[in-house]
Protein backbone atom coordinates (compact mmCIF):
# COMPACT_ATOMS: atom_id res chain seq x y z
CA UNK A 1 0.00 0.00 0.00
CA UNK A 2 2.94 2.20 0.70
CA UNK A 3 6.47 2.31 -1.19
CA UNK A 4 8.28 3.29 1.85
CA UNK A 5 9.38 0.01 2.66
CA UNK A 6 11.02 -0.50 5.85
CA UNK A 7 14.25 -2.58 6.08
CA UNK A 8 13.48 -3.78 9.90
CA UNK A 9 17.20 -5.02 10.96
CA UNK A 10 18.21 -1.21 9.13
CA UNK A 11 16.00 0.34 10.69
CA UNK A 12 16.12 -0.94 14.14
CA UNK A 13 19.75 -0.29 13.79
CA UNK A 14 19.59 3.10 12.75
CA UNK A 15 16.66 4.26 14.73
CA UNK A 16 17.80 7.28 17.03
CA UNK A 17 15.10 7.37 19.01
CA UNK A 18 14.80 4.24 20.64
CA UNK A 19 17.85 5.01 22.94
CA UNK A 20 19.18 1.48 24.73
CA UNK A 21 17.95 0.29 27.54
CA UNK A 22 17.45 2.02 30.49
CA UNK A 23 20.13 2.16 32.52
CA UNK A 24 18.27 1.50 35.66
CA UNK A 25 16.91 -1.81 34.38
CA UNK A 26 20.34 -2.39 32.88
CA UNK A 27 22.10 -2.42 36.20
CA UNK A 28 19.19 -4.06 38.15
CA UNK A 29 19.55 -7.27 35.52
CA UNK A 30 22.94 -7.27 36.38
CA UNK A 31 22.68 -7.55 40.30
CA UNK A 32 20.36 -10.25 39.48
CA UNK A 33 22.35 -12.37 36.79
CA UNK A 34 25.03 -12.12 38.93
CA UNK A 35 24.51 -15.02 42.00
CA UNK A 36 27.35 -12.75 44.38
CA UNK A 37 25.05 -9.49 44.71
CA UNK A 38 21.47 -9.81 46.53
CA UNK A 39 18.70 -7.82 47.89
CA UNK A 40 20.91 -4.73 49.55
CA UNK A 41 23.02 -4.17 45.99
CA UNK A 42 19.31 -3.72 43.95
CA UNK A 43 17.55 -2.17 47.30
CA UNK A 44 20.97 0.71 46.37
CA UNK A 45 19.93 0.40 42.58
CA UNK A 46 16.42 1.50 43.51
CA UNK A 47 17.23 4.19 45.85
CA UNK A 48 18.56 5.99 43.63
CA UNK A 49 16.13 6.27 41.67
CA UNK A 50 12.94 8.14 44.24
CA UNK A 51 10.25 7.71 41.91
CA UNK A 52 11.06 3.91 41.44
CA UNK A 53 11.98 3.22 44.96
CA UNK A 54 8.62 5.42 46.08
CA UNK A 55 6.22 3.87 44.02
CA UNK A 56 7.62 0.17 44.61
CA UNK A 57 6.55 1.03 48.14
CA UNK A 58 3.16 2.28 47.54
CA UNK A 59 2.60 -0.98 45.22
CA UNK A 60 3.84 -3.38 47.61
CA UNK A 61 1.37 -1.52 50.66
CA UNK A 62 -1.84 -1.29 47.80
CA UNK A 63 -4.08 -4.03 47.59
CA UNK A 64 -2.21 -5.32 45.01
CA UNK A 65 0.07 -7.84 47.19
CA UNK A 66 -2.81 -7.64 50.42
CA UNK A 67 0.22 -7.81 53.13
CA UNK A 68 -1.50 -7.08 56.28
CA UNK A 69 1.53 -4.86 57.67
CA UNK A 70 2.97 -1.67 56.56
CA UNK A 71 6.13 -1.88 54.65
CA UNK A 72 8.65 1.51 54.76
CA UNK A 73 11.34 0.74 53.76
CA UNK A 74 13.09 -0.42 50.28
CA UNK A 75 15.32 -3.23 51.80
CA UNK A 76 12.26 -4.92 53.55
CA UNK A 77 10.23 -4.14 50.29
CA UNK A 78 12.34 -6.32 48.40
CA UNK A 79 13.22 -9.09 50.94
CA UNK A 80 9.50 -9.75 50.27
CA UNK A 81 8.63 -9.30 47.12
CA UNK A 82 11.76 -11.11 45.76
CA UNK A 83 14.24 -10.00 43.31
CA UNK A 84 12.45 -11.08 40.56
CA UNK A 85 9.35 -9.62 41.09
CA UNK A 86 11.06 -5.99 42.09
CA UNK A 87 12.72 -6.63 38.58
CA UNK A 88 9.36 -6.33 36.89
CA UNK A 89 8.36 -3.53 38.82
CA UNK A 90 11.64 -1.68 37.75
CA UNK A 91 11.09 -2.95 34.30
CA UNK A 92 7.35 -1.03 34.10
CA UNK A 93 8.78 2.05 35.43
CA UNK A 94 11.86 2.44 33.69
CA UNK A 95 10.18 1.91 30.32
CA UNK A 96 7.21 3.65 31.13
CA UNK A 97 8.78 7.27 29.74
CA UNK A 98 9.91 5.58 26.81
CA UNK A 99 6.79 3.97 26.01
CA UNK A 100 4.44 7.27 26.41
CA UNK A 101 6.84 9.42 24.88
CA UNK A 102 7.32 7.49 21.82
CA UNK A 103 4.00 5.18 21.21
CA UNK A 104 1.29 6.25 24.04
CA UNK A 105 0.10 6.17 27.47
CA UNK A 106 -2.80 3.72 25.80
CA UNK A 107 0.80 1.28 25.03
CA UNK A 108 1.95 1.48 28.37
CA UNK A 109 -1.20 0.55 29.94
CA UNK A 110 -2.02 -2.08 27.69
CA UNK A 111 1.37 -3.29 28.51
CA UNK A 112 0.77 -3.61 31.95
CA UNK A 113 -2.50 -5.42 31.65
CA UNK A 114 -0.60 -7.69 29.29
CA UNK A 115 1.97 -8.61 31.56
CA UNK A 116 -0.18 -9.04 34.66
CA UNK A 117 -2.22 -11.36 32.41
CA UNK A 118 0.36 -13.04 31.14
CA UNK A 119 1.68 -13.86 34.97
CA UNK A 120 -1.66 -14.78 36.08
CA UNK A 121 -1.89 -17.53 33.07
CA UNK A 122 1.08 -18.83 33.65
CA UNK A 123 0.33 -18.95 37.54
CA UNK A 124 -2.60 -20.97 36.32
CA UNK A 125 -1.50 -23.02 33.82
CA UNK A 126 2.06 -23.83 35.12
CA UNK A 127 3.85 -23.69 31.63
CA UNK A 128 6.18 -21.29 32.23
CA UNK A 129 7.81 -18.82 35.11
CA UNK A 130 5.29 -16.19 36.18
CA UNK A 131 8.47 -13.34 36.21
CA UNK A 132 9.36 -14.43 32.84
CA UNK A 133 5.55 -13.96 31.63
CA UNK A 134 5.54 -10.86 33.55
CA UNK A 135 8.40 -9.59 31.51
CA UNK A 136 7.32 -11.47 28.35
CA UNK A 137 3.60 -9.72 28.40
CA UNK A 138 4.90 -6.39 28.52
CA UNK A 139 7.35 -5.85 26.20
CA UNK A 140 5.39 -8.23 23.56
CA UNK A 141 4.30 -4.85 22.01
CA UNK A 142 7.46 -2.52 22.36
CA UNK A 143 8.04 -2.78 17.97
CA UNK A 144 4.80 -0.26 18.16
CA UNK A 145 6.96 2.21 19.02
CA UNK A 146 9.38 2.02 16.51
CA UNK A 147 6.29 2.02 13.80
CA UNK A 148 4.88 5.14 15.13
CA UNK A 149 7.71 6.99 15.22
CA UNK A 150 8.18 6.41 12.09
CA UNK A 151 5.09 7.54 11.13
CA UNK A 152 2.57 9.10 13.59
CA UNK A 153 -0.21 9.76 11.20
CA UNK A 154 0.45 6.60 9.22
CA UNK A 155 -0.01 4.23 12.07
CA UNK A 156 -2.41 5.72 13.71
CA UNK A 157 -4.42 5.14 10.27
CA UNK A 158 -3.62 1.52 10.49
CA UNK A 159 -4.56 1.11 14.17
CA UNK A 160 -7.85 2.71 12.75
CA UNK A 161 -8.62 0.16 10.18
CA UNK A 162 -7.14 -3.00 12.37
CA UNK A 163 -10.01 -1.53 15.01
CA UNK A 164 -13.13 -0.80 13.15
CA UNK A 165 -12.53 -3.71 10.49
CA UNK A 166 -11.16 -6.26 14.03
CA UNK A 167 -8.29 -6.94 11.09
CA UNK A 168 -5.27 -8.81 12.14
CA UNK A 169 -2.81 -5.81 13.04
CA UNK A 170 0.21 -7.24 11.74
CA UNK A 171 -1.48 -8.01 8.33
CA UNK A 172 -2.25 -4.13 8.24
CA UNK A 173 0.97 -3.33 9.38
CA UNK A 174 2.35 -5.35 6.55
CA UNK A 175 0.55 -3.28 4.36
CA UNK A 176 1.67 -0.19 5.24
CA UNK A 177 4.70 -0.42 5.98
CA UNK A 178 6.46 -3.44 4.80
CA UNK A 179 7.22 -4.86 8.26
CA UNK A 180 5.45 -5.45 11.39
CA UNK A 181 5.63 -4.41 15.33
CA UNK A 182 6.50 -8.46 15.92
CA UNK A 183 9.28 -8.09 13.57
CA UNK A 184 10.92 -5.09 14.49
CA UNK A 185 10.06 -5.98 18.46
CA UNK A 186 11.92 -9.12 18.24
CA UNK A 187 14.79 -7.09 17.13
CA UNK A 188 14.82 -4.19 19.41
CA UNK A 189 14.91 -7.83 21.84
CA UNK A 190 18.23 -8.59 20.34
CA UNK A 191 19.66 -5.18 20.56
CA UNK A 192 18.87 -5.18 23.77
CA UNK A 193 20.48 -8.48 24.39
CA UNK A 194 17.26 -10.27 26.09
CA UNK A 195 16.79 -13.75 26.60
CA UNK A 196 15.89 -16.13 23.56
CA UNK A 197 12.84 -17.06 24.78
CA UNK A 198 11.30 -12.75 25.10
CA UNK A 199 12.69 -12.36 21.70
CA UNK A 200 10.74 -15.49 20.26
CA UNK A 201 7.59 -14.66 22.05
CA UNK A 202 7.41 -11.33 20.97
CA UNK A 203 8.07 -12.39 17.41
CA UNK A 204 5.26 -14.64 17.56
CA UNK A 205 2.50 -13.58 20.06
CA UNK A 206 0.45 -13.15 17.54
CA UNK A 207 0.35 -16.71 16.06
CA UNK A 208 2.28 -18.87 18.52
CA UNK A 209 2.10 -21.87 16.49
CA UNK A 210 4.75 -20.55 14.31
CA UNK A 211 6.85 -20.81 17.38
CA UNK A 212 9.24 -23.09 18.75
CA UNK A 213 8.09 -21.78 22.34
CA UNK A 214 4.27 -22.53 21.29
CA UNK A 215 3.32 -22.55 24.61
CA UNK A 216 5.53 -19.64 26.10
CA UNK A 217 4.09 -17.63 23.49
CA UNK A 218 0.87 -18.87 23.86
CA UNK A 219 0.34 -17.42 26.72
CA UNK A 220 0.94 -14.14 25.69
CA UNK A 221 -1.61 -14.39 22.68
CA UNK A 222 -3.97 -15.52 25.49
CA UNK A 223 -2.78 -12.57 27.79
CA UNK A 224 -3.10 -10.40 25.23
CA UNK A 225 -6.38 -11.16 23.33
CA UNK A 226 -8.53 -11.22 27.05
CA UNK A 227 -6.97 -7.58 27.65
CA UNK A 228 -8.05 -5.88 24.59
CA UNK A 229 -10.64 -3.29 24.80
CA UNK A 230 -11.88 -2.88 21.67
CA UNK A 231 -13.25 -6.44 21.42
CA UNK A 232 -16.26 -7.21 23.53
CA UNK A 233 -15.41 -10.86 23.52
CA UNK A 234 -12.40 -12.09 23.69
CA UNK A 235 -11.64 -14.08 20.94
CA UNK A 236 -9.30 -17.08 20.95
CA UNK A 237 -8.65 -18.61 17.32
CA UNK A 238 -9.86 -22.60 18.55
CA UNK A 239 -7.15 -23.80 15.88
CA UNK A 240 -4.43 -22.18 17.71
CA UNK A 241 -5.97 -22.93 21.17
CA UNK A 242 -6.33 -26.50 20.04
CA UNK A 243 -2.51 -26.54 19.22
CA UNK A 244 -2.00 -24.85 22.82
CA UNK A 245 -4.02 -27.79 24.94
CA UNK A 246 -5.31 -24.56 26.59
CA UNK A 247 -8.45 -24.45 28.04
CA UNK A 248 -10.00 -21.24 28.85
CA UNK A 249 -13.51 -22.40 30.03
CA UNK A 250 -14.95 -18.30 30.82
CA UNK A 251 -12.99 -15.97 29.35
CA UNK A 252 -15.35 -12.86 29.92
CA UNK A 253 -14.99 -14.11 33.64
CA UNK A 254 -11.21 -14.59 33.68
CA UNK A 255 -10.58 -11.09 31.46
CA UNK A 256 -12.68 -9.10 34.93
CA UNK A 257 -10.29 -10.81 37.10
CA UNK A 258 -6.80 -9.51 34.85
CA UNK A 259 -8.54 -6.32 34.40
CA UNK A 260 -9.48 -6.08 38.38
CA UNK A 261 -6.19 -6.79 38.87
CA UNK A 262 -4.31 -4.56 36.80
CA UNK A 263 -6.53 -1.40 37.80
CA UNK A 264 -4.85 -1.46 41.23
CA UNK A 265 -1.48 -2.08 39.76
CA UNK A 266 -1.88 1.13 37.37
CA UNK A 267 -3.14 3.03 39.79
CA UNK A 268 -0.24 2.65 42.31
CA UNK A 269 2.06 3.46 39.21
CA UNK A 270 0.20 6.20 37.93
CA UNK A 271 0.08 8.02 41.63
CA UNK A 272 1.91 11.33 41.78
CA UNK A 273 4.90 10.81 44.59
Amino acid sequence: MDNNRINPQQYVDEFKDIPPMPNVMVRALEVIKNPQTGIRELANIMSVDQSISTKTLSLVNSAYYGFHQQITSINKALVILGMMKAKNIIMSLALKQMMTAQGSRELWEHSTKCAIASEMLAEEYKVINPDDAFVIGFLHDVGKILLNAKNPIKYSKVRYIAQQNQTDLVEIEDSFFGTNHCVLGALVSKKWQLPVILTNCIRYHHNPVQSSLPVACGIVYIADRLVQPKIPTPILDPKIMDRLDIQINDPMALRESILARASIFLKEMQNPM
